[in-house]
């Protein structure tokens, strides 16, 4: 099993990460961080990487059913979704595989609250 889901997005990166953003505040989520990866490592440690956007997605509903089956699935959140761009024409989307994450929590309560994000953003992934 895969940690991630990947889709290859029809546009240029900018509206990769515009498209991400608005498919995850639909379906619920907010965005709570926005790390650019490229200016990040260019700032510290002087290299150059490609376009490489990290956005933090949290639903809050979701997170506290979660953190009341186990408290330190903390650990694992928010959601995590990256968006690269591969060309000019063409952007990368992988998305977090909570299903493979919460197994590395032993807590079968987590398993059916993992799945609901997956199901959530697929529209994400179009």
């Amino acid at each position: 099993m895969s940690n991630y889901f990947a889709k290859t997005l029809s546009c240029g990166f900018d509206e990769a990460v515009h498209r991400t953003a608005e498919a995850l505040k639909n379906a619920g989520f907010g965005i709570i961080t926005e790390i650019d990866v490229k200016e990040t490592l260019r700032k510290k440690i002087d290299v150059d990487f490609r376009h490489y956007v990290i956005l933090g997605a949290c639903n809050p509903r979701m997170a506290y059913e979660a953190l009341k089956i186990e408290d330190k699935v903390g650990t694992i959140l928010p959601c995590n979704d990256g968006i690269d761009r591969c060309d000019l024409r063409l952007a990368g989307l992988s998305i977090l595989n909570n299903d493979a994450s919460m197994q590395a929590i032993d807590n079968p309560g987590l398993l059916e609250t993992a799945k609901q994000p997956a199901s959530h953003l697929g529209a994400g992934c179009r």
